[in-house]
């Protein structure tokens, strides 16, 4: 059930260049699931809207969640500056997230690219299943890499061909002939319909999160929808909200 309440920093660090994790001392840490994000306010009153960020991880006994972002405006660049005992207005769980059950006993992918990698990290914690963790980044710096390392095979993708396999995540199977039964992935639209093509070839599910600029986080205003195959109740159009109905979509429900 969301609601908007007040959360206190933790802890805050940079990760790699402008890319940041923060802990946040939340009672929305009970009701949060891997997939899912939040709505951060910044103090700021001239930025206007709240950024949705996504949950990178869980911790339900100190009631706190785990987000990691990238500096993309004021409102980011804000959040970089907090420190432990701060406090941030927060709105969530929000969104549709992965379910964990869905891959229980299958061998599995967890795809992520970029600022996509950290919606997995939770969801790679609670999968029983055998799991093949490809990440895809730009070059060698490798944030998250020793969190994924815990929880199954990792296999690492770079652009500049410093680390891993040179290209992204699909060379990545390729180079190793790798296999599963389903997949779970989020990360930059090219990627993302990468694998919806390569989930059809194969006949396996694909469960995919969105990334969007969202307005209101909570399904009001229509400002982030998708393609979809089967006509929304709330529209009564082929969209769907990514921010309530998704962000996770399975791949070929949508059209991206």
């Amino acid at each position: 059930m969301k609601q908007k309440t007040t959360a206190f920093v933790l802890s805050q660090k940079e990760l790699a260049p402008d890319i940041y994790e923060m802990w946040l001392e939340t009672s929305l840490a009970t009701e949060a699931g891997p997939g899912q994000f939040l709505c951060l306010y910044p103090k700021d009153k001239s930025t206007l809207l709240p950024r949705p960020i996504s949950i990178c991880e869980i911790d339900q006994e100190k009631k706190a969640l785990r987000i990691v972002y990238r500096i993309a405006g004021a409102g980011t660049r804000e959040f970089s500056g907090y420190q432990s005992g701060d406090c941030v207005s927060v709105l969530g769980p929000l969104g549709n997230g992965y379910a964990p059950g869905e891959g229980m006993g299958k061998k599995v992918f967890l795809m992520g690219g970029g600022i996509g990698i950290p919606p997995l990290l939770e969801l790679a914690k609670q999968l029983q299943a055998e799991k093949q963790i490809i990440l895809g980044y730009r070059d060698s710096r490798l944030f998250l890499k020793e969190d994924f390392e815990q929880y199954g095979t990792l296999y690492i993708a770079t652009e500049d061909g410093s680390v891993g396999t040179r290209g992204n995540v699909m060379d990545v199977i390729t180079a190793n002939a790798l296999e599963a039964d389903v997949i779970f992935a989020c990360g930059p639209m090219p990627m993302l319909r990468a694998i919806r093509t390569f989930a059809a070839k194969k006949q396996i599910p694909a469960y995919i999160s969105l990334e969007e600029r969202m307005a209101c986080g909570v399904g009001v205003c229509l400002g982030c929808v998708a393609r979809t195959r089967e006509i929304d109740r709330h529209s009564h159009v082929h969209n769907a909200r990514i921010c309530t109905d998704g962000p996770v979509f399975e791949a070929q429900d949508v059209e991206i």
